[in-house]
């Protein structure tokens, strides 16, 4: 094993559970399993066998790095669950990555932009707040870099938590561009019988 620090990366935030793990400045192993559902249930078997992969152990971890989003409302929520939970059982600091910055970490002279339904991207030109655009009007904003690479991401994500993970400032937490936009269910609520 690389010496530290020993980073576990992941992200669920689109239609893929990712992982990797950074020892020193080397990537001992990455997973990629590409789904739409069941991140829920396949995240935390997916970082046992990455570790168990890498000859490692929850306690070998310096830091956690986390995708926050934006992306996919649930799979967010289920990354940085996972990731609070995990670091308060280990009492490592955990560092939570925008899409944004983890795409930009290998990107030159492009904008971050993350896939969204409805032909529109969310990019975060910089000095400028993060925002959902059509994808048409992104383009405008000169050569875009995507997320379609889930391994490139966590990569990202585990390179920007090297850097920042001595300077935590608190757990991660989601990045919502928008509002979820859930709708409320049209079922009529069940009748309650008085005795």
């Amino acid at each position: 094993m690389p010496s530290d620090p020993i980073i576990l990366a992941f992200d669920t935030s689109a239609a893929h559970c990712a992982a990797a793990l950074l020892g020193g400045d080397q990537f001992v192993a990455t997973r990629v399993e590409q789904m739409t559902r069941g991140q829920a249930e396949r995240l935390m078997p997916l970082l046992e066998e990455l570790l168990a992969e890498a000859d490692c152990t929850w306690q070998d971890l310096s830091a956690i790095g986390v995708g926050i989003g934006p992306g996919n409302f649930t799979g967010i929520r289920i990354s940085v669950s996972a990731a609070r939970g995990l670091v308060l059982g280990l009492g490592i600091p955990a560092v939570g990555v925008s899409g944004f910055d983890a795409l930009a970490d290998g990107a030159e002279d492009a904008v971050p932009a993350i896939r969204a339904p409805r032909d529109q991207v969310y990019v975060a030109p910089a000095g400028h707040a993060p925002a959902l655009i059509p994808l048409d009007q992104a383009e405008s904003l000169g050569p875009l870099i995507f997320n379609d690479d889930a391994e490139l991401q966590v990569r990202g994500i585990a390179h920007v938590t090297r850097q920042r993970w001595q300077s935590n400032d608190g757990p991660p937490a989601p990045l919502y561009v928008r509002a979820a936009d859930a709708a409320p269910s049209k079922d009529l609520p069940p009748v309650l019988l008085d005795e």
